[in-house]
């Protein structure tokens, strides 16, 4: 058993002074007044005025990717790169992470081998494999599916019965709309991963916005089956209000990277919560020139922050909201805790710092510089990593 003493404790309703937290095997077993808790056979963790913080809970991040393929024609052994993925994620305070994979037909990329279908295909089965073995972080599958893979319908619905996936977002990457909205930003983004000419790019857009796609009744159909099986459905890159309604229909209850300020509104008010970037938010904007997430952010319209590819941006995304733009730091933290959780049916295990829920915990203490750092992190009770930072 762990008492952390001398903290400040990041609660949903503010954060708190002068209180310790106990964790009793995984759980957090209580939060009282400094000298309340008896110290009999504990260990006693002074925090020194760190913040204690939930885990983070990363519901959207290809990071496994990077380190699966680091060169593209290079292709690592995929436990090995799970293993040691989750290495980094942990010391950058994501205890749970939904590696996100992506279904597509035809990448127009081709710049990530790991994104070949037999690839993915045998991640989600490294995924699966390593939650249920020794681990550090928990592992979880977020299947991004593109809706011009009509191929690959048959093997997502058995991914979803057999409880491999966690999350199903539907995507379409047709250029001209979406992410991709600006043409003119699509050719340069490609032509920095191909060496292609103009009439080369023409001829791949129209035959990319000419493939056939979902139709809407399957697109509900793989909905529905994923909603039976208690796995939330997201949307992805919404660029009218119209789509909002549309997922909306369908049983989405997340919008991941609205790409306008106005989707971003109307998805808020059609009761879906909304992700952006927190690499967005260290950039000041969007790498394709979408929706600034800090904008966003100040008017209430982004309820998660997510790694994307970037794991590090979690942590030093909300600080950077809280001391650079005046945002409560405490709500801050709430885009990569509770809501996310929330998000994905975790909330009532996961995701916040209350007693009966599951002691994933980080204690983040500051450089002199006053950088963040996480120089402790928890998961379910269990000291994981212990960082030292030394003069």
């Amino acid at each position: 058993m762990y008492l952390l003493t001398n903290g400040k404790i990041i609660t949903e309703n503010g954060i708190i002074e002068g209180y310790e937290l106990l964790i009793q095997e995984n759980l957090i077993k209580r939060i009282a007044k400094d000298g309340e808790i008896e110290r009999k056979d504990l260990e006693i963790i002074n925090t020194e005025g760190a913040f204690i913080s939930p885990g983070f809970i990363d519901i959207h991040s290809d990071y496994i990717e990077n380190m699966a393929s680091p060169r593209p024609t290079s292709v690592m052994d995929f436990e090995l790169s799970l293993r040691e993925a989750e290495k980094v994620l942990i010391n950058t305070g994501i205890t749970t992470m939904f590696h996100s994979l992506s279904f597509y037909d035809n990448d127009l990329f081709e710049h990530k081998p790991v994104r070949k279908r037999e690839n993915v295909k045998k991640l989600v089965d490294v995924i699966s494999k390593v939650h249920n073995q020794r681990h550090l972080i928990r592992h979880r599958f977020h299947a991004r599916f593109e809706i011009d893979n009509i191929n690959e319908v048959e093997t997502v619905k058995g991914y979803i019965n057999e409880g491999k996936i966690h999350l199903l977002s539907f995507m379409d990457h047709t250029p001209g709309q979406g992410q991709y909205r600006n043409i003119e930003m699509y050719r340069k983004i490609l032509k920095g991963y191909k060496d292609v000419t103009d009439d080369e790019i023409d001829s791949m857009v129209d035959e990319r916005r000419n493939k056939e796609i979902l139709t809407i009744e399957v697109i509900k159909q793989m909905a529905r089956l994923a909603l039976r099986n208690g796995i939330a459905v997201a949307s992805h890159d919404d660029d009218t209000e119209e789509k909002i309604d549309l997922v909306k229909s369908f049983g989405a209850s997340i919008s991941e990277f609205p790409i306008t300020i106005e989707v971003a509104r109307k998805a808020k008010r059609a009761g879906l919560l909304t992700i952006a970037g927190a690499p967005n938010v260290l950039l000041g904007g969007s790498h394709a020139g979408n929706l600034s997430a800090i904008e966003a952010i100040k008017e209430k319209a982004i309820d998660i922050l997510c790694s994307d590819y970037y794991p590090a941006a979690m942590l030093h995304s909300i600080f950077t909201l809280s001391e650079k733009y005046g945002e409560d730091l405490c709500e801050m933290f709430k885009l990569i805790t509770i809501n996310p959780a929330r998000a994905v049916k975790l909330d009532n295990t996961i995701g916040s710092i209350e007693e009966g829920k599951k002691a994933d915990l980080l204690i983040i203490d500051r450089l002199e510089d006053k950088m963040p750092v996480i120089t402790s992190v928890f998961v379910d009770g269990k000291l994981i990593s212990k960082t030292n930072y030394r003069m």
